[in-house]
């Protein structure tokens, strides 16, 4: 698809000074090219509306996300060889309905500060077999362009006695990355739909805080018990609330998969469809990671466990409305979950 991201990519652009101010402007750059940008998100000045802050908040993390899964930055490279940019969908995180110390517990640790960025849920998607609710954030002002965000919360009160322990040791003295500074830009945030460009770059700098692990590494033990009863929870256990996958939204799926495949691309067996039939997901299976687990004398022992991945949907236009089906499916997000349990 044609890019409109070199015209957002000068050091006078609202959504290039504030990821500069994030990570510098080479990787500013790079960020903004590689994606497709709204036209509606360009603009000069001090003034940073929610749209621009939440877009920058989406390249962010999808810049992280490169960093951290070699085989998405191995795709995203191929799809720049070409001259084209991805048309980023979706963001996913998984977070815990539980005990998590000073951290609001489940969805709530993102909806606080997503809402400020003009999000609402759209939709709620049970996962009765994850024992997981999906939450499908939207970004009202252009829903269509700016990544959406698929937060699930794994209730934890719904695993067994030891299960909950687990949980309540790992998670339970996490600690919250927003205080009062972030809070003030997120206020002005709200009450305008707008703020100043140092505010959004407080903002965007606390929100990207939220995207990490707010615990400390866990136990062994600990680890044990969770994988034995959730592969979501012992994900979280290891990479807390960071970027679970980022979605490429694609003509036609199946297809591209079936490409991948040949290339090489360690893909999920199957392609999900939704109920509808509208949308269609694929994804390439987690990389690896190395992450430090404590032993009971105290000791740390780095081990290799499921880290992100990178994932795929096509979305047909929803005739009665005559608009981009941009709801999710509850059968689709469970079989695209298990690609971290397959890894």
């Amino acid at each position: 698809m044609p890019s409109d991201s070199s015209l957002l990519a000068t050091q006078d652009q609202v959504l290039h000074r504030l990821l500069s101010a994030v990570f510098g402007p080479d990787a500013a750059t790079s960020a903004l090219t590689v994606l497709t940008i709204d036209p509606a998100l360009s603009g000069t000045g001090d003034t940073v509306s929610r749209a621009q802050v939440a877009m920058a908040l989406n390249a962010a993390l999808f810049a992280d996300l490169l960093d951290r899964v070699p085989t998405a930055a191995r795709y995203v490279l191929s799809v720049r060889e070409a001259g084209e940019t991805i048309g980023f969908d979706h963001g996913a995180l998984r977070t815990i309905d539980g005990q998590t110390g000073d951290l609001p517990g489940g969805h709530q640790a993102f909806g606080r500060f997503l809402a400020p960025l003009g999000y609402e849920v759209a939709a709620l998607y049970p996962l009765p077999k994850l024992r997981m609710t999906g939450r499908a954030y939207v970004q009202r002002d252009l829903p269509e362009t700016i990544p959406q965000f698929f937060v699930s919360e794994l209730h934890v009160d719904q695993l067994s006695e030891g299960g909950q322990a687990a949980c309540a040791s790992v998670f339970g003295a996490s600690v919250d990355p927003l205080g009062e500074a972030e809070w003030a830009a997120f206020d002005a945030l709200s009450a305008g739909g707008a703020c100043s460009f140092d505010e959004a770059v407080t903002a965007l700098k606390g929100a990207l805080a939220c995207f990490g692990r707010q615990h400390e590494p866990p136990s062994l033990t600990d680890y044990e018990v969770l994988l034995s009863e959730t592969g979501e929870g012992a994900w979280i256990a290891t990479e807390g609330n960071a970027f679970n996958h980022a979605t490429t939204r694609t003509a036609d799926v199946v297809a591209l998969a079936e490409e991948l495949r040949a290339d090489g691309y360690p893909m999920k067996p199957s392609v999900e469809i939704s109920q509808n039939g509208r949308v269609r997901q694929t994804a390439i299976l987690a990389d690896k990671v190395v992450r430090p687990f404590r032993e009971a004398d105290g000791a740390e022992v780095p081990l290799p466990v499921p880290g992100s991945f990178y994932e795929f949907i096509t979305r047909d236009i929803d005739p009665e409305t005559g608009k981009l089906d941009l709801t999710f499916d509850s059968g689709n997000a469970t079989g695209i979950f298990a690609v971290t349990r397959n890894a």
